[in-house]
């Protein structure tokens, strides 16, 4: 499955949830996670969204583990069956 398609369908199960999904794009700070995840009582978590198989870049690795020492939940994404846990896990925080 590609990457397109997992990214398609998280944005739809967030929205299922009352919550949003948007893009994140930072261009000055190369390396962070491909999208928020917003849900209602003002739950956070960063997805980044990779094909099946496919590993985080050392640079993304850097930042993973920034924002998690900054206290926020970073999750890998690589596959449709995981979805219901990454928004389980950032509604339960």
């Amino acid at each position: 499955m590609r990457e397109k398609t997992i990214e398609q369908k998280l944005v739809v199960a967030v929205k299922a949830k009352g919550g949003i999904c948007p893009k994140f794009t930072s261009p000055s700070f190369s390396g962070m996670p491909d999208r928020l995840i917003l849900l209602p009582g003002g739950k956070l978590g960063f997805v980044e969204v990779k094909a099946p198989g496919e590993k985080q870049r050392p640079l993304q690795l850097t930042r993973h583990k920034l924002l998690c020492q900054l206290g926020f939940k970073v999750y890998v994404l690589d596959s449709v069956e995981k979805i219901g846990g990454i928004i389980d896990a950032i509604q339960s925080t």
